[in-house]
C-alpha cells in the first residue's frame, strides 16, 4: 500500500452538520439551538466545523442568522471555524465574522452548477481564483466538487471531467480540493479510480472525502478514499442533512460511525467518540425526528481511549 499501513494512519474529520445538515430543515431550527450544536461539536476534538453558510436568505433560509450564529459561538482556538460562501459578497461577510477557512462550491456537471449555484462550472472556478486572491494570510480558501460519482440531473459523470475540474480549481490557486458525492452513487471502485487520477494530476493539492449514504455504501466509500491516501473526511452527527438542489439526497455519513470505523482500525482521528455520540443525540432532539446513525443506537465498538489528535497533517 503506497501510503502505509492504514494503522498507523492519521485523518482530519471535518464536521458539518450545523451546514450541510440543517440546510435541509424546513422547520425554522432557533439560532440558540444551533449555537448549543456547535459549541458542543467544538469539545469533540473535530479539526473543524463547518458551521453556517453565507448565502441569500432566498436560497436557503435557514441561514438567515448566520451573522449571529457566527458572533454567538464560543471559539475554541484549536478548532477551525469553516463556512461555505457562493461569491465574493457571501466572502466578505465571512471574513467579517471571523472565519477561519471558506469552501467554494463548484460541481462536476453544468446542470447542478446552474441549479445549486446559478451559473457554470467556468464561473464557480473563476470565484475560486477571485477569492484566492482576496484572502488575506491566515483564511484558508478550499474549494467542493460536487457529483463526482454521478449526477441525479446527467447520471454517470465522466472521471475524465472531473479530474479536469478539479485540475482548473487547483490552478485557481485552491490548497484543498473536497470530492463529494453528493446523492450516493458512488462505489468503492469508482471511488478508488476518481481519487486516485485525481491526484496524479493535481500532486501538489490535499484532496478530502465528502461522502452521502444515500444507498448505504458511504463508509466502503470513506475506505476506499482512505486506501488512497486521503486524509480529511467530512460527516455530519447522526448522519442529518441532505441537499435542497438534489432530488433525493439524503445525509452524509455520520460522523460517529466514520470515527468509529477509523478507531476501530486504529486510524487516530484526535476525536472523543462518545462526545461525538452525545452531539448526535442532541442534533436529533434539535430537529425533533430520528436520525440514521447506528454507533447513536448501538454504541462504540471496540472501546478505546481517545487517540492523539493529529498534528503533523494540519491544513
Amino acid at each position: 500500500m503506497p501510503f502505509g499501513p492504514l494503522s498507523q494512519r492519521q485523518v482530519l474529520i471535518r464536521e458539518v452538520a450545523p451546514r450541510d445538515g440543517l440546510q435541509i430543515e424546513t422547520r425554522w431550527i432557533p439560532t440558540e439551538r444551533k449555537i448549543e450544536l456547535i459549541d458542543r461539536l467544538s469539545a469533540t476534538g473535530v479539526y473543524g466545523i463547518q458551521y453556517t453558510s453565507f448565502v441569500p436568505p432566498k436560497w436557503v433560509p435557514q441561514f438567515q442568522d448566520a451573522d449571529k450564529v457566527a458572533a454567538g459561538i464560543a471559539r475554541d482556538p484549536a478548532v477551525k471555524y469553516i463556512a461555505l460562501v457562493p461569491n465574493r459578497r457571501g466572502f466578505e461577510r465571512a471574513l467579517a465574522a471571523g472565519v477561519d477557512e471558506v469552501t467554494l462550491p463548484s460541481a462536476a456537471t453544468e446542470t447542478f452548477a446552474e441549479r445549486n449555484l446559478n451559473r457554470s462550472i467556468a464561473g464557480c472556478i473563476e470565484t475560486v481564483r477571485e477569492v484566492v486572491r482576496a484572502a488575506p494570510p491566515g483564511v484558508v480558501v478550499s474549494a467542493s466538487v460536487s457529483m463526482c460519482f454521478g449526477c441525479p440531473y446527467e447520471g454517470l459523470v465522466p472521471v475524465d471531467r472531473v479530474v479536469e475540474i478539479c485540475a482548473r480549481i487547483a490552478d485557481a490557486g485552491a490548497p484543498v480540493v473536497t470530492l463529494g458525492d453528493t446523492t450516493g452513487m458512488g462505489n468503492p471502485s469508482l471511488v478508488r479510480d476518481v481519487f486516485r487520477r485525481v491526484r496524479a494530476r493535481c500532486p501538489g493539492t490535499r484532496l478530502a472525502a465528502h461522502f452521502h449514504n444515500t444507498r448505504g455504501s458511504g463508509l466502503a466509500n470513506a475506505l476506499a478514499a482512505l486506501e488512497e491516501g486521503v486524509d480529511i473526511f467530512d460527516g455530519s452527527v447522526g448522519g442529518l442533512g441532505g441537499c435542497p438542489y438534489a432530488p433525493g439526497a439524503t445525509g452524509n455519513i455520520a460522523t460517529e460511525d466514520l470515527v468509529n470505523m477509523f478507531h476501530g482500525m486504529g486510524v487516530g482521528t484526535g476525536v472523543d467518540l462518545e462526545a461525538l455520540v452525545g452531539c448526535a443525540r442532541l442534533a436529533e432532539d434539535i430537529v425533533g425526528a430520528p436520525l440514521p446513525g447506528q454507533v447513536m443506537r448501538a454504541g462504540p465498538w471496540p472501546p478505546a481511549a481517545r487517540p492523539p489528535r493529529p498534528a503533523a497533517i494540519g491544513v
